[in-house]
């Protein structure tokens, strides 16, 4: 009975004081692997997507209670674009959370308690100012250590070399966060949908140095080669995820 209280039972709100994603394309079956039964690969020319981000998260609580009562956060995780066909015939775009870091012990406990999204404890030291974002994360299996620098002063629409993008508008269909998180429940074989809504998503384009991303960097991934393909800023945004609902797989 233990999987019923890992459906995300618990509306949630927080406000997210800044966002940073970084998007990196592999072939799209080299992914394949990493979805559960009921997803596939939200493919784009060959490609698929693997997402990495970076959130300050700020008034964490149920959604019922005042935002003084919430908690904060740093936030890291490792997700895949993917898409999934409903019941009723609709086809949703969302993410597939592979892992979940965090910088607090309790959020790394209720966050495994009531999802499946697999949260581990690092430890991150943040350097930010009016131009600039500096990230240095370690882990204890060093899978998920990162150093980057981000530039924050540049101006929007910025495309790495090598991007598989060639301009704004491509790289924008992989900006995050989707409208939807699937989590797959196989006790029941069944897909729990945890839907986000937020307003007044435009994050932009910047340049970011990433001198070490141990997640892609793992031997899992190197065949893949995973290219960096986008990077996305943004801040002040409230976000809610609302209650997870089941889904069986036919």
């Amino acid at each position: 009975m233990f999987h019923l209280i890992k459906r995300h039972p618990i509306p949630i709100r927080a406000q997210f004081e800044f966002v940073l994603v970084l998007t990196y394309a592999v072939p799209a079956r080299s992914l394949i692997t990493f979805l559960t039964p009921g997803l596939r690969v939200d493919e784009w020319n060959g490609y698929g997507f693997l997402a990495v981000a970076f959130v300050q998260t700020n008034h964490l609580r149920p959604a019922a209670l005042p935002s003084f009562l919430g908690k904060s956060f740093f936030l890291i995780g490792y997700r895949i674009f993917c898409r999934y066909r409903c019941l009723n015939g609709r086809n949703l775009r969302g993410l597939r959370i592979l892992r979940s870091d965090t910088n607090r012990k309790v959020m790394a406990v209720l966050g495994n308690l009531l999802t499946h999204y697999n949260y581990q404890i690092a430890q991150v030291e943040i350097e930010r100012s009016t131009g600039s974002l500096q990230l240095h994360i370690a882990t204890p299996d060093s899978s998920g250590d990162v150093q980057l620098n981000a530039n924050l002063s540049h101006p929007d629409g910025f495309i790495p070399d090598g991007s598989p993008f060639s301009n704004e508008q491509e790289a924008r269909r992989f900006t995050g966060p989707m409208p939807y998180t699937f989590d797959y429940e196989q006790e029941t074989n069944s897909i729990i949908l945890i839907q986000g809504v937020r307003k007044h998503w435009r994050p932009r384009l910047i340049p970011v140095t990433v001198s070490k991303l141990g997640f892609v960097q793992q031997d899992v991934f190197s065949e893949a080669k995973p290219v960096l393909a986008g990077c996305f800023y943004i801040e002040g945004i409230d976000y809610l995820w609302r209650r997870g609902v089941r889904e069986p797989l036919i």
